[in-house]
């Protein structure tokens, strides 16, 4: 596929780039290094091969909800310049 002037031109609108003519040319050189690439990857024989969305295997890697040990509400709201029923006071935000 050949990159066009005007194909740069719409991809920086998109991005919201404004690019200089040296920067457009640069871009253009990248983007069919980036294509040429990738038909060579569409050129690999996957027949067999199962889809996957990871490289790696993912399994859950969140912490076991576990109720611990926590510092003293009161040791908390200590330094609050306002505080109300141990608990931050702040202005009201909507009337």
């Amino acid at each position: 596929m050949k990159i066009t002037d005007e194909m740069i031109d719409y991809i920086g609108i998109l991005a919201r780039l404004r690019l200089e003519e040296d920067e457009k040319e640069s871009a253009k050189v990248e983007m069919e290094k980036i294509i040429n690439y990738m038909d060579k990857l569409n050129e690999v024989d996957t027949t067999g091969i199962e889809a996957m969305s990871h490289a790696f295997p993912v399994k859950n890697v969140f912490r076991k909800d576990e109720v611990r040990p926590s510092v003293p509400r009161d040791e908390i709201i200590a330094n609050a310049p306002r505080k109300k029923d141990g608990c931050f006071q702040v202005p009201k935000t909507v009337e």
